[in-house]
């Protein structure tokens, strides 16, 4: 076999290579025996071509111009230095921690401030209370479109028939529904069946962990009796991590998801839309007889929000599709935390929608693309979905 210190197109020096060619009777190394050769002639002709020598100086400074192979000619002692700068650096990502959890400590404290005002929107969804005329009062963009619009039709006057009495029902309904409607990350997991369950949401409440916890958030779902389940409140819970990788200190940039918990639905007897039933039929393998038999088999739902893929631990690794099923439920629970909750009636209305639409125009491009990616998976999930047995959690509480 040929020696690879010819790879270089540099032959070794002939001498030396005679001397390691080994004792009598042996041949010589092939370098020794290509010396003066045509390819010796060759080496030395590519290397005078002023194209080939410029290419290869173009090589060597892009390599001598990247940032490790820059610090690795740096001195000894100044490595020295950069090291401990990196330590330094690992100081500010724990102390950043420390920041994030006062962020939080600081966020349980004025979501007590807004809680009151948050139960006041409730009861006016729900019909409890009327609004008085000042807390009813909003002066909109169109404002004088609208009373020049009312005025008109109350100059209107049809003797034949009476004007109809305007509706007045209870409350603001459907007011969560419409949300999940409005909102194209949640209506995505809606289906069909799941409509008339959703009207029946009441509520979505934000609850941060206690003083001295770790640190999680709960989203709590409050539904009015309803026929298809008996549980008062449907609970997510979303564990979160603030603190730097031992293994990559430097990759912190805050608190992140972790993991989360659901509840047990307790679902009325033929309710639970999570599931759904199938016939099959099996033919005995001796007698031949056949018989039908009936199984339950996962179905898509937004209830399996509350039934949600567990994080690996004890250094496990997910799948692919595992994980960017984690991925997006963790994006969801942030979602509802950071937007919905504060902001619902803006999202009833569509005006926070069209105010993400606008601040996301630049990613439109990017956007495109990975809902093209998502469509292909979703055919995948299609396919390979009723083959799963859906898991359920213990019990409806904070895990």
């Amino acid at each position: 076999m040929a020696d690879n210190s010819f790879s270089d197109g540099v032959p070794p020096d002939s001498g030396e290579a005679a001397k390691n060619a080994g004792g009598p009777g042996q041949s010589a190394a092939p370098e020794t025996q290509l010396e003066g050769s045509p390819a010796e002639k060759l080496t030395d002709q590519v290397m005078q071509n002023p194209q080939v020598l410029a290419a290869l100086q173009e090589r060597l400074d892009s390599v001598s111009h990247t940032p490790s192979s820059y610090i690795e000619t740096l001195p000894r002692a100044v490595k020295r230095r950069i090291n401990a700068l990196k330590q330094l650096q690992v100081r500010c990502a724990h102390i950043e921690a420390k920041f994030y959890e006062e962020v939080h400590d600081l966020e349980r404290k004025y979501a007590a401030l807004y809680q009151p005002l948050f139960d006041k929107r409730r009861e006016f969804i729900t019909g409890d209370v009327e609004p008085t005329d000042a807390e009813s009062e909003w002066h909109s963009e169109n404002e004088e479109d609208d009373k020049l619009a009312g005025d008109m039709k109350n100059k209107v006057v049809i003797a034949e028939k009476p004007a109809a009495e305007e509706p007045n029902p209870r409350g603001i309904p459907e007011f969560w529904f419409t949300i999940f409607r409005n909102v194209d990350m949640l209506s995505e997991l809606v289906q069909e069946y799941d409509e008339p369950i959703l009207k029946h949401l009441q509520d979505i409440k934000v609850k941060f962990s206690d003083p001295g916890q770790p640190m999680s958030f709960v989203l709590e779902f409050h539904f009015e009796p309803n026929d298809y389940f008996t549980n008062p409140v449907l609970t997510k819970t979303y564990k979160m991590k603030s603190e730097p990788d031992k293994a990559d200190p430097f990759s912190f940039e805050g608190p992140e998801i972790v993991d989360c918990d659901g509840c047990t639905i307790d679902w009325k007897k033929g309710r639970n839309v999570t599931v759904k039933t199938i016939k099959k039929k099996q033919k005995h393998k001796g007698r031949g007889t056949v018989r039908t038999i009936t199984k339950q088999v996962p179905n898509e739902s937004f209830f399996n929000f509350f039934n949600p893929l567990k994080a690996s631990g004890d250094g496990e690794s997910l799948d692919e599709d595992s994980e960017f099923t984690l991925a997006s439920d963790f994006e969801i629970g942030h979602f509802f935390r950071e937007r919905i909750v504060p902001r619902a009636v803006l999202y009833f209305t569509g005006e926070a929608i069209e105010d993400d639409d606008n601040f996301e125009e630049g990613e439109e491009g990017e956007e495109e693309e990975l809902e093209g990616d998502e469509e292909g998976e979703d055919e995948d999930d299609a396919e390979v979905t009723p083959k799963k047995e859906p898991s359920q959690p213990a019990e409806c509480k904070q895990q």
